[in-house]
């Protein structure tokens, strides 16, 4: 096996947020190459989205791609580790495609508040900016979701345990004092993000999937670039096993079964809290994540 191989061979056995942060250090690592070479601070400026309504019609891609899109070393690394974090708790816990639904529209949200800001209020009211990068909202999105779906979860914060929902509220409450700092667009695009985590949990208790239609349209992309099959219809011999007769293979109704018990232990965790959960139910639910 090729080296090129061996980490394509890795890159696939990450979990999806492992692969977004390999993406984001990609980015990273090209801008800065790039940087150095081209001689130039902006080296990825068609990925950012700009602050000006117009320049953003010209690169509508950009209300995705500024989230891949860091220049600073801190803030790419507090991220990142910041994600890695609570994706774990997120897997453990939600499908993935829901944790991502939350991650992407966070970060869509984000650009579209800050694009509304810089264009609507008057500029007397607002700092310069260069445009928006980061992933910073996607992951507000994340957090406060987490506050509001999990609010009385405790998790380990240095030495201390701390109840999600206090959290939550101390990160709303830094970003709305980061509206007075130099970097007021990265805060409002925070709270953008940390309100559609609000909402999504709002709703999700409801029992309300908010970002399923997202989803759908992520999916159809995603088929777009998927290899077709080149298999061919065949008729099944007589004889077959009863679960193989009903179109099921017995992995296919094993994890079928196993899904199924997922989502009954997260309607338990909607109506009671997740401490509410056996130990044996938080067991699964680890390894059901792994």
């Amino acid at each position: 096996m090729s080296s090129f191989d061996n980490l394509k061979y890795k890159f696939n056995r990450f979990n999806v947020f492992e692969k977004i942060i390999v993406i984001n250090i990609i980015v990273f690592v090209i801008g800065a190459l790039l940087g150095v070479f081209v001689r130039t601070n902006d080296s990825l400026s068609l990925l950012k989205l700009p602050s000006d309504f117009y320049d953003f019609l010209l690169k509508p891609w950009s209300i995705f791609t500024y989230g891949f899109l860091h220049y600073d070393f801190f803030h790419i690394l507090f991220n990142l580790l910041v994600l890695y974090y609570i994706s774990r708790m997120l897997l453990n816990l939600f499908r993935p495609k829901m944790a991502l639904n939350i991650y992407f529209l966070g970060i869509i949200v984000g650009g579209l508040a800050f694009l509304f800001v810089y264009n609507v209020l008057p500029s007397t009211l607002l700092k310069n900016t260069g445009g928006l990068v980061g992933a910073s909202a996607g992951i507000r999105a994340l957090l406060i979701f987490l506050g509001v779906y999990m609010a009385e979860t405790e998790v380990r914060v240095f030495v201390i345990n701390v109840k999600l929902k206090y959290i939550a509220i101390i990160l709303v409450a830094m970003d709305v004092l980061g509206l007075f700092t130099w970097n007021q667009g990265g805060n409002v695009a925070h709270l953008g993000g940390a309100l559609l985590g609000y909402f999504y949990a709002l709703e999700l208790k409801k029992g309300n999937d908010i970002g399923s239609g997202f989803e759908r349209m992520m999916d159809t992309i995603a088929s777009w670039f998927k290899p077709k099959s080149n298999l061919k219809t065949v008729h099944r011999r007589q004889g077959r096993s009863k679960t193989e007769m009903a179109g099921k293979t017995k992995q296919e109704f094993d994890t079928y079964n196993k899904q199924k018990k997922i989502d009954l232990i997260l309607d338990k965790i909607s109506k009671s809290g997740y401490e509410s959960l056996t130990a044996e139910e938080k067991e699964f639910l680890f390894r059901a994540g792994k």
